[in-house]
This record gives C-alpha cells, sequence and structure tokens, in this order.
C-alpha cells in the first residue's frame, strides 16, 4: 500500500500533457522547454569536460569554482553577497533545491503558504513533508494578492512561505509593495521565505526582478533558489542553486546530501561558462523572448484567445471563451486533436475546483515554430451547437 503522503496528489500534469503532445504529433507549447540550440560555447565546455574525464563525483554541494562563480553572480546581479564556502549549494536543478529546502524546514502540520495559481510542484512538496498548504489567490485580471487575505494566511503554524517571482504560471513581476509587505510579515511571525526565481533574466516593458532577500531583516530568513536552465536553454541538464545564511544552508545540504549526492559533474564545469559569458548574452536573452512574447500574443489574440500579457517569464495564460465552454482539460484535449497544438490546462496551477477557462502557452520555442503554431491555430474553431 502507498505511504499517506503520496496519496494526494498524481503525476505531473505539464509531463503529461507533453505525452499528449506526442500521441498527436502536435506542437508542444505545454512544458516550458526551449526548441532552440543552448549557446554554442556552453555545449562545447560540456564536451570538453567530459572528453577531459569530469565524470566522478564532485564536492557535494557543488564544485568550489562553480559556487564562488554563483556568488559573484549573485553580487553583481541579485544585490546579494553570500559565502560560496558556506552559504552556495549546487542542486540537481531548482526542482530539488526547492524540495529539499522544504524538507529541511517544514515538520508536520506546518503551515506553508503559497500563491494560487502555483507551480505545479510546490503544493507536492509540502505534502512530502507532512506539511499543509495554504493558499493566497493571486487575484484576475492582474494577478495580485489582496493584502488583508495574505495577513489573515498567517498564524502561529506558519513555516514558511513560497515566493515565485517572474511568476510561472502568470508572468506576474512582484513589485517592492509587495516584497515589502511580505517581508514584514515574515518578520512579524518569524517565518522563511523560500523563493523561486528561476526566471529572474526574463522580464519585459521595464519591470525587473528584486530579491526579497535583499530587503531589510531576510537576509537571515530566505532560502534563494534559481538555476540555469531557463537563461542558458539547458532544462534537461538539471542544474540549480540554493543560496541562504549558514544556519539555514546547513539543514538544507543535509538533505541534498542524502537525496543526490551531488549535481552532475561535467554539466557544473560547462556551466562555468556559461557564468563567464558578457552582460550582453542576458541583454539578447531579454530582447528575444520580448519578441517572441510579442508575436506569440498577437497569433493568440487573431486566432480568439485572451492571453495575459505577461511581464516576465515565458509563458502566458490564455482565456478561450470565443472558442468554447468546455472545462480546461477538455478544451486542451480538443485543441490536440483539432490543431495539433498542447498547452497546459490552467487547472493544473490551481486546487480541484478553483481556476477559470484559462490554459497556459510557453513561448519559448523558434519564430518557425510560433509560426507554425499560428497556422495550425486556424484549424481550432467553437463546437457546434445543436439547434434548439
Amino acid at each position: 500500500m502507498p505511504a499517506q503522503r503520496v496519496k494526494h496528489f498524481g503525476s505531473s500534469i505539464i509531463r503529461e500533457m507533453t505525452r499528449l503532445s506526442l500521441t498527436y504529433n502536435a506542437l508542444n507549447l505545454s512544458q516550458g522547454f526551449p526548441d532552440f540550440p543552448a549557446p554554442a560555447e556552453v555545449k562545447a565546455a560540456a564536451v570538453a569536460a567530459i572528453e577531459g574525464d569530469a565524470n566522478q563525483y564532485t564536492v557535494t554541494w557543488g564544485l568550489p569554482a562553480l559556487r564562488e562563480a554563483i556568488a559573484a553572480k549573485a553580487r553583481r546581479f541579485n544585490g546579494l553577497d553570500p559565502d560560496p564556502v558556506a552559504e552556495v549549494t549546487v542542486a540537481c536543478g531548482a526542482a530539488e533545491a526547492m524540495a529539499c529546502a522544504l524538507l529541511s524546514l517544514v515538520d508536520p502540520g506546518d503551515e506553508v503558504i503559497v500563491f494560487e495559481p502555483f507551480f505545479e510542484t510546490y503544493v507536492p512538496d509540502i505534502l512530502l513533508c507532512g506539511g499543509v498548504p495554504v493558499y493566497v489567490e493571486l487575484h484576475e485580471p492582474d494577478f495580485r494578492f489582496d493584502p488583508e487575505e495574505l495577513r489573515r494566511a498567517f498564524t502561529p503554524r506558519t513555516r514558511a512561505i513560497i515566493i515565485n517571482t517572474p511568476h510561472n504560471p502568470t508572468g506576474r513581476v512582484f513589485d517592492e509593495e509587495e516584497l515589502a509587505l511580505i517581508a514584514a510579515l515574515c518578520q512579524e511571525h518569524d517565518v522563511v521565505a523560500v523563493t523561486d526565481e528561476i526566471y529572474e533574466y526574463l522580464t519585459y516593458d521595464g519591470y525587473r526582478h528584486r530579491s526579497i532577500a535583499t530587503l531589510p531583516g531576510m537576509w537571515q530568513r530566505t532560502i534563494t533558489i534559481s538555476g540555469f536552465s531557463k537563461t542558458y536553454s539547458v532544462t534537461g541538464w538539471r542544474l540549480g542553486y540554493a543560496i541562504a545564511p549558514a544556519a539555514l544552508m546547513e539543514p538544507l545540504r543535509n538533505v541534498h546530501d542524502y537525496l543526490t549526492v551531488c549535481a552532475p559533474a561535467p554539466l557544473q564545469q560547462a556551466i562555468l561558462t556559461a557564468l563567464s559569458l558578457p552582460s550582453s548574452y542576458e541583454e539578447g536573452l531579454r530582447a528575444a523572448y520580448t519578441a517572441r512574447r510579442d508575436a506569440f500574443l498577437a497569433i493568440l489574440e487573431r486566432h480568439g484567445f485572451e492571453p495575459v500579457r505577461p511581464q516576465g517569464a515565458y509563458y502566458t495564460m490564455a482565456g478561450y471563451r470565443a472558442l468554447g465552454d468546455e472545462d480546461p482539460r477538455a478544451f486542451v484535449e480538443r485543441m490536440a486533436r483539432e490543431a495539433r497544438v498542447v498547452a497546459v490546462p490552467g487547472s493544473a496551477f490551481y486546487r480541484p475546483g478553483h481556476g477559470g477557462r484559462r490554459v497556459r502557452f510557453a513561448f519559448c520555442k523558434s519564430p518557425e515554430t510560433l509560426a507554425e503554431a499560428d497556422r495550425r491555430l486556424s484549424a481550432l474553431h467553437p463546437p457546434v451547437r445543436p439547434r434548439a
């Protein structure tokens, strides 16, 4: 019989949608992976590392040189100043870093606040710890939280709050006022902030990412999580990291040690090359994704969708009222059959019974793929209603 802790969630709906795309030979605009190459010099560095026999375990917390490079990047971009020896840990993706953070913090019965909609791994992570998710809604149409609802969510049993900005799936970039309120409540209630900042470089229209750990009083109570998969188009490499004060990092490292031992050695070596790229790379990345976003929003609007204009990340939540009144799962399956295009049902990011008629598209695709999506979506029409 399975353990109780795994009875309350199923397999990933996002990955299920990838399998659906294979069934229909459809364009996969569901899972958030780029379909264009990683930087050539980064790939070459991975090959060189393997050819150079960098194939054995590294130090559990990550190559010292990589931790130093991450600390330097955090100083330059995030305004943080971590000690690379004791306050930086390389993990098998941001997903593992998040799991390690929660497993090191949360005891059975502890409450963890999560904003809804939420990335799908957060709630299973909380449940695996025996924790209790407490939901704070990001209200449509602009996906902002109500300050009073957030205040009420904090209780004597609150242990942590998960913050994801730029936000997946909505594309919101939390502003200074929102971060300041979260910071004040964390300090008032002695709560740890666990942040998912994997899309930190992908912001648009003048929006910029701010790490909550830089706010007064927050360094000592924040675990900052990010990674390399989105910035360098290497989602399959599974390389992320956590930054935290030593008091929070030590238990996180203990979990990581027994969970995965270390991240892949040659890929750690290759990421050193990625982190040495000039700042023009990040600027070019932002410009390229801005162009993809704008082109894809126009495509969706042309075909009857109502997309949300994201401030960051590389997704859009899109309404489909003009195209049907099915629930999101049924709509995605019909779109796969008729148009051979697959998105994620918006319901995947909500508790059962919550969320509206939206689907999430990923636009981290080549211009050719987006143009093909434009062509294929022409086959999607509202279902024919029988006459009364």
